[in-house]
Parts: C-alpha cells; sequence; structure tokens
C-alpha cells in the first residue's frame, strides 16, 4: 500500500487510458475488484485522471494484498512506466527521472 499511496500522484498524470483498461481488467480477473467497482471507475469518471484516481485510491483503501497485486499487474504490463514511476529500478543511470 505504502508504494502506491507514494506514486499516486505521479500515476494519476502518466498512466495512459488503455493502461488503466488493462489494469481494470487484471484486477477483475483477480477477484481484487468487482464488476461494480470496475463499472465505476469507468461510468462514473469523466475524464482519464479521474479514472486513474478513483482506481489506485479504491484499491488501495482494500488494502496491502490488493495493492501488492496492482503493482504486480503494473509490472507486467509497463515496465517503463514502472521504471518512470520508481516502482522498478532503472537499468540505467539517469533512466526514469521523468
Amino acid at each position: 500500500m505504502e508504494e502506491l499511496s507514494r506514486i499516486r500522484a505521479d500515476f494519476v498524470q502518466k498512466v495512459p487510458m488503455p493502461f488503466i483498461k488493462g489494469l481494470l481488467d487484471d484486477l477483475w480477473q483477480t477477484k481484487v475488484l468487482s464488476t461494480e467497482d470496475k463499472d465505476s471507475v469507468m461510468e462514473n469518471q469523466t475524464s482519464k485522471v479521474d479514472r486513474a484516481r478513483c482506481l489506485i485510491d479504491m484499491v488501495m483503501g482494500k488494502g496491502k494484498r490488493a495493492s501488492q497485486m496492482m503493482v504486480d499487474s503494473m509490472k507486467v504490463r509497463d515496465m517503463e512506466l514502472c521504471i518512470s514511476l520508481g516502482l522498478i529500478p532503472s537499468p540505467l543511470p539517469g533512466v526514469g527521472l521523468i
């Protein structure tokens, strides 16, 4: 949960819409999110930033296991994004300091 809390502001600004949709699918398939949760993120939020904010806050509210599952899914989906968010150490000096 601490990892998501630490990267929240950057996550909200940097994640693209297809990434949000992929995370929603992953978290729904692993039962972290219910269908209602998934629909709430997509239907009740109007902007990409609001959807990202809603998703990360919802997952953090579900506790450490849910938060770790989201981080794990993020690492599988987009390693470069995770490096820029500081979830994965950069393999090269100066990379990920965006």
